[in-house]
């Protein structure tokens, strides 16, 4: 029996997509192979891989102007390859310093330009984003980074920083397909795939294109974006079964009836569970109201003691990963698209359950 399973990444997968990868696996579309043997170069994985970008660009309003790259290196990865493509040693860029992810974006770019940290939210422990009137950004900067939601601490921007005219470079792994965003108002956007896209090994990067072709010199070819997209993304041997993955996910996520659909049904899902927290007396969300994740909630009891308790119990009854981060601990629940709103009821019934046996 499969059970609801909170992790935060690699995460849930929708079962339709994982059914249909497994009636799939042996033989592909009549192939007598699977599709991790057949060549990226063949006709049919590259129809694969080009339906995969359509459906992507279709689900978020993917403007012809930007690129569309499929990458290996997860998103830790990027750190280093957006200043390689988008400075050089002169440069300044503007980093928002809003947690774990956004930290170690700053200390990678450190090593290619002069980073200019813009507000770093220390002060609360990283449980709020800054105030959107108080960004005031270099001017001139090669770009302004932030990263949308904050996987760890469960913290999320709930508006769009102004960048002053520079590109805007967001970490979407956690949010992307979360909800409509307009891709217009960014010049680079990443993720890692293993949230909300496909398993992990493969990031999504959605570049515009007046930013590529520029590359500083000695830039490896696999992290020059202008390379990667001249070459569709397989200058290299892709990771195939991550990119097949990711277009069944995309697929699906068409089905569902599109970004606006899954947004409102992420939107019902976080309000449940805060609302189950807050009222509760016994749970606390650390995270400011106006900045809570829809898509990762922590949240703590009162005796730490408990929290190991709470963890092995909600086990036994199917609810998995639900352990904080070991950097920050306490419990978090991950409710990505993937997560159906049965989970989280199942979730909070478990909750109160617990509270009424150890409150």
């Amino acid at each position: 029996m499969r059970l609801f399973n909170f992790a935060a990444g690699p995460a849930t997968l929708p079962l339709e997509v994982l059914e249909q990868a497994k009636n799939e696996l042996l033989d592909w579309q009549g192939s007598g192979m699977s599709v991790m043997e057949v060549s990226h170069r063949s006709k049919a994985f590259v129809a694969v891989a080009e339906r995969a970008e359509s459906d992507l660009r279709e689900l978020m309003g993917i403007p012809a102007q930007n690129k569309v790259l499929f990458l290996q290196g997860g998103a830790t990865g990027q750190f280093t390859a957006i200043p390689q493509n988008l400075t050089t040693s002169e440069s300044v860029v503007d980093y928002i310093n809003t947690g774990t992810w956004s930290k170690k974006a700053i200390v990678e770019a450190k090593r290619f330009c002069k980073v200019n940290v813009l507000a770093d939210e220390a002060a609360s422990n990283y449980s709020t984003v800054p105030v959107a009137s108080s960004l005031k950004p270099t001017p001139g900067a090669a770009y302004v980074h932030y990263t949308p939601n904050e996987t760890i601490g469960g913290v999320e921007f709930p508006y769009v920083p102004d960048s002053g005219g520079a590109p805007l470079v967001a970490d979407m792994s956690s949010t992307i397909l979360s909800r409509p965003i307009d891709v217009s108002r960014f010049g680079l956007i990443y993720a890692g795939a293993q949230k909300n896209i496909g398993p992990s090994g493969l990031v999504v990067v959605i570049v515009r294109e007046d930013l590529i072709g520029k590359a500083r010199p000695g830039t490896p070819p696999i992290w020059d974006y202008a390379a990667m997209a001249k070459e569709g993304s397989m200058l290299n041997t892709p990771p195939t079964f991550g990119i097949y993955m990711a277009g069944l996910v995309f697929a699906w996520l068409k089905r569902q009836g599109g970004i606006e659909v899954i947004g409102e049904r992420n939107r019902v899902k976080a309000e449940k569970l805060y609302a189950a927290i807050d009222g509760s007396g016994f749970y606390r969300s650390p995270v400011a109201r106006e900045c809570r994740s829809w898509m990762n909630v922590p949240f703590t009891v009162p005796n730490t003691d408990l929290e190991k308790v709470f963890c092995a119990e909600a086990g036994k009854v199917g609810l998995a990963n639900l352990e904080g981060h070991r950097s920050v601990g306490g419990m978090r629940a991950s409710i990505y698209n993937a997560m159906p709103i049965e989970g989280v009821d199942a979730l909070i019934a478990f909750m109160g359950e617990f509270q009424r046996r150890h409150g």
